[in-house]
């Protein structure tokens, strides 16, 4: 008799796992994405207007199928006259508090006859939208927060900024520095291991650094620990466990740094009913 599917399926994984592990010609593969999905929760919630959304399916092309995506950022316009809105959304992900948010350009626009991924996914968040399904919404939604990732990936690949954290990331030698940065921020991180990481001398590393990101890496480094800070501080934990778990060395260095860089305490971005010691 066959096992039930559920349990080949554990088989399979756990083979493919213990394939990656012990396979020493899988190289390290590094995710510029990750970090911001750990520290910042995606929501969506349905629109049925183009203001209010932020991600827009449109048919620019009267071709009677979405053509276009747009990603944005931080406006919320009309349409222009002729375009026709196939499905919108509006896909929280962390907001001004997100700093890759606040690094991407105020629209992003896709083509979809050139990305058949986004094309597919679009078209069937337009085809649930249009149709009434059991768990229509939550389909949606699902399907909304992965095309904002995958164009958040496609903006950051193409380097439509230049200078700043999206340019960082875009870059082909710093972007492992601040994806190592980003995945551990409590590390006592020195310029030396930063400029190995992205296979540079000291001195070569922080001019680059400084000229694509627009700040030294130990300026940087401390206000990404300062937005994680902030984002754990939202979510109930304590002033002197977030201080431990971003790189600080006490509780007091974490409340001078952050009472500098957000201009009050701790104390007042905690979770009400949340603990401060």
């Amino acid at each position: 008799m066959f096992a039930p599917r559920c349990q080949r399926m554990s088989f399979l994984i756990k083979i493919k796992l213990d394939y990656m592990i012990e396979s020493p010609n899988i190289g390290i593969r590094h995710d510029r994405l990750t970090a911001f999905l750990r520290a910042f929760a995606l929501g969506t919630t349905h629109c049925g207007s183009a203001r209010a959304a932020n991600l827009l399916i449109i048919d620019a092309d009267c071709a009677g199928r979405p053509t276009h995506l747009l990603y944005r950022a931080r406006s919320n316009e009309t349409l222009p006259q002729g375009v026709k809105l196939c499905a919108a959304a509006r896909v929280d992900f962390g907001g001004s508090a997100n700093p890759l948010i606040g690094a991407l350009p105020e629209e992003v626009s896709v083509s979809l006859a050139e990305e058949p991924q986004l094309l597919g996914l679009a078209e069937l968040i337009t085809a649930e939208v249009e149709t009434a399904r059991c768990g229509g919404s939550s389909v949606q939604a699902r399907l909304c927060e992965v095309v904002v990732v995958l164009a958040i990936r496609k903006a950051i690949a193409i380097g439509t900024v230049d200078a700043g954290l999206l340019a960082g990331l875009a870059h082909p030698r710093l972007s492992a520095s601040l994806i190592a940065m980003h995945d551990e921020p409590a590390r006592k991180w020195q310029i030396a291991d930063l400029a190995a990481i992205s296979g540079m001398s000291r001195g070569q590393f922080t001019a680059i650094f400084k000229q694509i990101v627009g700040e030294s890496p130990g300026a940087y480094l401390n206000g990404w620990r300062l937005v994680l800070g902030r984002a754990r501080l939202g979510s109930g934990e304590s002033v002197k466990s977030v201080a431990a778990a971003v790189g600080f060395g006490s509780a007091a260095a974490f409340s001078r740094a952050y009472s500098r860089r957000f201009g009050h305490a701790p104390s007042q971005s905690a979770m009400p009913g949340g603990m401060l010691e």
